[in-house]
């Protein structure tokens, strides 16, 4: 594969990258490099100008004085925090089976949200993606559907969104940070992710002139009681065919309030207040877990090779709770 040319710039702040990608359409950041890297060495991603951002110092954890913690975007994905594990279980479980420890070291938090939407087509220049080339068409809607989407798809892309951790983030009601030329935003997790629609190139909600400086998460018992449970086809750091990431609030003996997202399902997070609502005022047990599963699996849309993805959703959303109780 040949890589095309482009210039390299270590930022010195964030409004040095700021200027870069205003002024330069083909302008792309970079941290870990990670994802980038790899798309760029294939041929399918293509950059006339590389913005390390390394050096703009978002890497640290700060514990928020009214509770919650903001997450820098240049933290790596080998989070060491033990506060942050006992706080929010489902975050470190999520980030460990996300990856290998080498890959979690480099990888940063900021370019785990923003990894490419994907599927086995996206990586094969010679079949028609819409996500790599718009317009082009999708292979995926007559080939092989075995890993694709079964909610929030369209004709112009049935491909999942591949991040584990943004999974636990939507879990979590997180809100992502953002810096622009037109200053800064809070976007609530769920509607930072798009679905396809008719512009499936389109994967989030950040513009142009603009960039990922964090996270930030609200504390309490529901993050607290979280778990992550993940499956997939071998045994190794694969994507998820599906995974569910959970949290309970429990009092009184009874749930007070529930979160329930899956992954591997759809081109973002899905969440699922359907499932949420099947908890709510019942005791946490194998009977509600089991309805909280059935509930996830509603309104499903399976292509020809994947509708096993519906029961598996019963079940992932099913462990995750029982391991949680």
């Amino acid at each position: 594969m040949t890589v095309l040319p482009f210039h390299y710039t270590r930022a010195g702040d964030i409004a040095e990258a700021l200027r870069i990608l205003s002024r330069d359409e083909g302008a792309t950041l970079i941290a870990g490099g990670t994802d980038l890297v790899t798309l760029m060495r294939d041929g399918i991603r293509a950059a006339s100008h590389l913005v390390d951002v390394n050096g703009l110092g978002l890497d640290e954890i700060h514990w928020l004085p009214e509770g919650g913690v903001r997450i820098g975007a240049l933290c790596r994905n080998a989070v060491d925090d033990a506060r942050l594990r006992r706080e929010y279980p489902v975050l470190a479980e999520a980030l460990r089976s996300g990856a290998s420890p080498q890959i979690r070291n480099r990888a940063s938090v900021g370019g785990n949200l923003l990894q490419q939407t994907r599927c086995t087509y996206f990586r094969l220049p010679e079949f028609a993606c819409n996500r790599r080339t718009p317009g082009a068409g999708c292979s995926a809607i007559e080939g092989d559907s075995h890993l694709q989407a079964i909610f929030g798809a369209s004709p112009q892309c049935t491909a999942v969104h591949p991040s584990d951790f943004s999974v636990a983030l939507q879990a979590l009601d997180a809100v992502v940070l953002t810096e622009g030329t037109r200053g800064r935003r809070r976007i609530p997790v769920d509607d930072f992710f798009r679905l396809p629609g008719t512009t499936p190139h389109l994967t989030t909600e950040l513009r142009r002139d603009e960039l990922v400086v964090g996270v930030e998460l609200p504390g309490g018992p529901l993050a607290a009681r979280s778990h992550y449970v993940k499956f997939r086809e071998r045994a190794s750091y694969a994507f998820a065919l599906v995974s569910a990431a959970v949290a309970v609030e429990v009092r009184g003996g009874t749930v007070r309030s529930a979160r329930v997202a899956l992954g591997g399902v759809a081109a973002k997070p899905w969440r699922s207040p359907a499932a949420e609502e099947a908890l709510i005022g019942r005791p946490l047990d194998e009977e509600a877990a089991a309805a909280a599963g059935d509930a996830a699996a509603r309104g499903a849309r399976p292509q020809r090779h994947n509708g096993y993805k519906v029961e598996l959703v019963r079940r992932v959303v099913r462990q995750a709770l029982s391991e949680l109780g």
